[in-house]
């Protein structure tokens, strides 16, 4: 814009709000630039909250990266606490203020803009829900109300309602805490953004953890109890608890540019442009509040994450300096969460929301090691690739006991470019045996789309090969010993090295299912039975450990999902499995 001596005014000293302001400081020296936030803190760790109440961050003030008087200090930035915007008039180019430690009103005039007001916990209407033993987790006051709580009480008890990322984040760091822990979700599943085969075997952990989880369930009510809450359950059930955790969701703060007259978006985040201009031309938002584009569906989407809003800040602070010359390319939802030794990442589209915005996809689940399967230590990781049937990557998921952060941002960045499966398999990617493979679990997972993609393999998944008929077989390929520990109900075993000489055993006017431990050696026995004249042969993709998983979760029957045992290079479960010590 290149006005002398502009004036900018922020609203929200968290996150965007505070990138914005020392990125503004940085290009321009002369601007004036005011910035708001109506709690006492600003520029903090809003995503190590749940670690200091669990107690992984030791010291309250590690939390802080900026003050109100270090932002005066280092970068000449007016930050007045405590003192919260009431009104936008875009006419006037003011902003109606009200000093909360004075109660005095005043107006403040602007010539830029820039909105970062975050999300607020979303609390429905339920009768209760506003007892004080029942908390959020957004800002720093709520964390210590937590903690003070948690402190009150000796041997407490928790119950967390949702069970997204945020929720079992907190799940997690209350049971470090000393706590017993439940957690309620309405869906089938914990994290929305992953699928439910990927989200069994996190089911499976955290019930290892003594995590309860009540899936399927909506709460009704909130009791007080003798300084307790008894939550009630639609089902029936109920659970008494010294503290609730709510973690149902968040919703775009969009009242103040809502009544402003500002364009509000279908999914009710601050309408914005490329170059995070809202509908008024002097007025740009950022962070939670707004709706971006997805690159994946090409559909607004809300992404209520810390990278996306600082990225943000960054452009808006660029395009007030210098004109509206940056863009920003949406994004894709990578996120990550810590589940005990477990982690848990997705990136870009779901399997519901892929069907859900009516998307045609492929998928295909891979089990590997974290690194070298010859390598000791070597720990189990499984991805999840959803892709389209000319080949581009879509979504992809991770879960696992190690390497699981550098597999989900390779797969974030072929997503995030457009890139396909193919590229899977050209990443160049560091290798030496104590940190992958040769051919590194993200390479893995592009050669078995393409095998998919190019008709060398059908897949079946578990919910097809749990509900095979009369007119199926199911050659469980694996080793005599595998088989006797645990199979696939009418399961026939013929060990893949056995296959050639055992043809006979297998009809030809049938479908054939096969299947192994994680489908590498599923793999091979369709490719023999294809090119022995055999037609209809799926592999099951994930083989057995996806298979057990799942039904386990499903239907609480069948074999125990093994999460632990590593996965050899050649597909078998490893015989060394990992100490169940450092995981159970």
């Amino acid at each position: 814009m290149n006005i002398k001596n502009m004036k900018i005014v922020i609203v929200g000293g968290v996150a965007g709000g505070a990138t914005a302001a020392a990125r503004l400081r940085r290009l321009d020296e002369e601007a004036e630039i005011v910035l708001f936030e109506k709690d006492k803190y600003v520029s903090y760790a809003n995503c190590g909250l749940p670690y200091h109440i669990g107690g992984a961050i030791e010291h309250r003030e590690e939390l802080f990266l900026q003050t109100p008087e270090g932002f005066r200090d280092r970068f000449r930035v007016d930050a007045r606490v405590r003192t919260e915007v009431l009104a936008i008039k875009p006419v006037e180019k003011t902003v109606t203020v009200k000093n909360l430690r004075t109660g005095v009103l005043y107006d403040e005039k602007y010539d830029t803009l820039i909105l970062s007001m975050g999300a607020k916990p979303v609390k429905p209407a339920i009768k209760g829900i506003e007892g004080e033993n029942i908390f959020t987790l957004r800002n720093v006051p709520d964390m210590d109300r937590i903690k003070a709580a948690i402190a009150r009480k000796n041997n407490a008890s928790a119950v967390i309602v949702g069970a997204g990322f945020i929720g079992l984040e907190m799940a997690e760091n209350l049971k470090e805490a000393g706590l017993s822990v439940s957690v309620i979700e309405q869906a089938n599943q914990v994290m929305g953004t992953i699928d439910y085969s990927m989200a069994a075997m996190a089911h499976q952990y955290l019930r290892a953890k003594e995590i309860g989880l009540l899936l399927e369930e909506t709460v009704t009510a909130f009791e007080p109890e003798d300084n307790r809450v008894t939550v009630r359950m639609e089902s029936g059930k109920a659970i008494t608890a010294d503290i609730v955790i709510l973690s149902i969701g968040v919703a775009p703060e969009n009242r103040l540019a809502k009544e402003a007259g500002l364009q509000i978006g279908r999914l009710g985040g601050i309408f914005v442009n490329e170059y995070m201009q809202t509908s008024a031309p002097d007025i740009y938002a950022v962070g939670d509040a707004v709706e971006v584009k997805n690159p994946v569906t090409g559909k607004p989407v809300l992404i209520p994450l810390a990278g996306p809003a600082n990225k943000q800040a960054r452009i808006a602070a660029d395009n007030i300096i210098h004109g509206n010359s940056r863009v920003y390319k949406g994004t894709i939802g990578t996120s990550i969460a810590k589940l005990f030794e477990m982690t848990v990442a997705s990136a870009g589209a779901s399997e519901r929301l892929l069907a859900r915005e009516g998307i045609e996809y492929m998928t295909s689940i891979s089990h590997a090691g974290s690194h070298a399967g010859y390598y000791p230590g070597a720990l189990p990781l499984s991805i999840k690739v959803n892709f389209a049937p000319d080949g581009r990557l879509l979504g992809a998921q991770v879960v696992g006991f190690g390497g699981v952060d550098k597999r989900v941002d390779l797969l974030a960045q072929v997503i995030r470019n457009g890139g396909t499966i193919y590229d899977l398999q050209e990443i160049d990617h560091a290798y030496a045996p104590p940190f992958s493979s040769a051919k590194d679990p993200v390479n893995m997972a592009g050669f078995i789309a393409e095998n998919i993609l190019r008709g060398q393999v059908k897949i079946a998944h578990w919910h097809e090969v749990e509900n095979a008929g009369p007119g199926t077989v199911i050659v469980d390929v694996r080793t005599k010993e595998e088989f006797e520990a645990g199979h696939i109900q009418d399961a026939v075993n013929i060990p893949v090295d056995e296959l050639r000489d055992r043809l006979s055993e297998i009809p030809r006017d049938k479908t054939i299912y096969v299947y192994c431990a994680v489908g590498l050696r599923g793999y091979t026995a369709s490719r023999i039975l294809l090119q022995r004249g055999y037609e209809a042969v799926y592999n099951l993709s994930g083989g057995y450990k996806t298979y057990a998983c799942v039904l386990q979760d499903k239907y609480g029957i069948g074999d125990e999902c093994d999460l632990f045992p590593a996965i050899g290079d050649d597909g078998e479960i490893k015989t060394n499995p990992v100490p169940s010590g450092e995981h159970a």
